[in-house]
């Protein structure tokens, strides 16, 4: 009786503490965020305060996202062979580090501007060393979290991107306006260690129960995450999805700023409602296809949204085009028709993670989460290359149109949605 009694009492502990593990994970993420997704809101402030043109700004940009896209797979192979733990710490302290070395290097200050290779080679620096917080963190949530509620704790995770893009949104570009890159690149880092003591902490490996036990005995083996042909189909996806969702990350602001002439402040406000809206979005899809088991189905649908409010886009900024001025009301409708688009092609993610990793297996998933987001970060890399090119040989709406074509390219990779199984026979994911 006893003994029961202390069982029952820490399987409770470790349920309890499943959530402060979902806290790291939500909370490194969001750190990384605030930098990946943060630096690209201070757009307009980086062209002017570094002396760049829209090629260099864009490349600029994408280099983080490159970095990302190299490591990526390399901590994710790491993550599933020494654990979460080691990894996530060791990424998040040279994180810190790489941030703190840009606040004291590579800032402009009165007299001196860095060049574009100082400035390239610490954005690719801070992408190589932060890609070790996405699969760590999923394979922490994955193990931590039972299939019933993995949707909805993904999805959690997830809203952590939004959540640290929104608040790169809201602090960055009046930090930076007033204080310099170097207090920006100061606060990035200090999040990321107040993050790493938290990490150190709470994240730890559970205790295998004996469901888990009884799961591996049923499940002796899968196939090898790099040589699956399924998973490789949704990491796909996920990458050309990712295409327009950058598009509007990186390029939104110069958008707003030039085509709309909006200001500072409502470039912050815009952005920051973006990232807020598919923060919501993501928690929202997450618990909803747990509960209707209907992951497939949701990721076809968001696909298709994403496709019509592009073209939508593409067709407003189309008829303002052929006004004589952007007036207020027009900048209004463009606002916000490019924070419905944006969030629209934002609230898929914490779904589609959940079904690979729960294809891959909770063992293989930090290789698997490392095979997405390095599609994700690849697209992060190429897409603010493109954007300018695009501009000089088109414009605007042949950027949004084409973030329609990318959405429309992603449905033919996504799974179509199982069957219902039989009475009686469980229904796969």
């Amino acid at each position: 009786m006893a003994l029961s009694a202390i069982a029952a009492n820490a399987t409770s502990n470790n349920r309890r503490h499943r959530w402060k593990v979902l806290g790291v994970g939500v909370a490194a993420n969001a750190s990384f965020s605030a930098a990946f997704s943060g630096i690209p809101t201070t757009a307009v402030l980086i062209r002017s305060g570094y002396h760049l043109g829209n090629a260099e700004l864009g490349l600029v940009l994408g280099l983080m996202g490159l970095g990302i896209a190299l490591s990526e797979l390399p901590w994710g192979l790491l993550t599933d062979r020494w654990g979460d733990r080691p990894v996530l710490l060791s990424g998040l302290a040279a994180t810190a580090a790489a941030l703190a070395l840009m606040a004291l290097f590579v800032a402009p200050a009165p007299g001196h501007v860095p060049g574009l290779p100082l400035l390239g080679a610490g954005l690719l620096l801070v992408g190589l060393l932060g890609g070790s917080v996405n699969g760590s963190s999923g394979r922490a949530v994955m193990t931590w979290f039972g299939e019933e509620e993995r949707g909805m704790a993904m999805s959690i995770r997830q809203t952590a991107v939004p959540l640290g893009g929104a608040t790169g949104a809201l602090i960055l570009p009046a930090l930076t306006a007033h204080a310099g890159f170097a207090a920006a690149y100061g606060v990035l880092a200090l999040f990321c260690a107040v993050t790493l003591f938290f990490t150190w902490l709470w994240l730890y490996e559970p205790a295998a129960t004996g469901a888990d036990k009884a799961h591996a005995a049923q499940h002796p083996s899968t196939p090898a995450p790099l040589k699956d042909r399924q998973l490789w189909r949704i990491v796909a996806a996920i990458g050309i999805l990712c295409a327009p969702q950058f598009a509007i990350l990186s390029f939104g602001t110069v958008f707003l700023h030039d085509f709309s002439h909006a200001g500072i402040a409502a470039i912050t406000v815009a952005m920051a409602t973006l990232q807020c809206g598919a923060m919501a979005m993501r928690v929202w899809s997450g618990r909803w296809t747990d509960r209707k088991r209907n992951r497939r189905e949701f990721l076809r649908f968001c696909t298709i949204a994403s496709a019509i409010a592009f073209a939508a886009l593409a067709a407003l900024v189309t008829l303002a085009g052929q006004l004589p001025s952007v007036g207020p009301v027009m900048a209004t409708l463009l606002i916000a028709m490019l924070v419905l688009t944006g969030v629209s092609v934002s609230a898929w993610h914490g779904v589609a993670y959940t079904e690979l990793a729960t294809i891959a297996g909770a063992r293989s998933a930090g290789t698997a989460l490392g095979m997405a987001n390095t599609s994700v970060f690849v697209m992060c890399f190429l897409t603010p290359l493109a954007i300018p090119h695009i501009l000089t040989f088109g414009s605007w709406p042949a950027v949004w149109l084409l973030g329609s074509a990318c959405a429309l390219t992603a449905l033919r990779f996504f799974p179509r949605p199982v069957q219902a199984a039989p009475a009686g026979v469980p229904c796969p994911q």
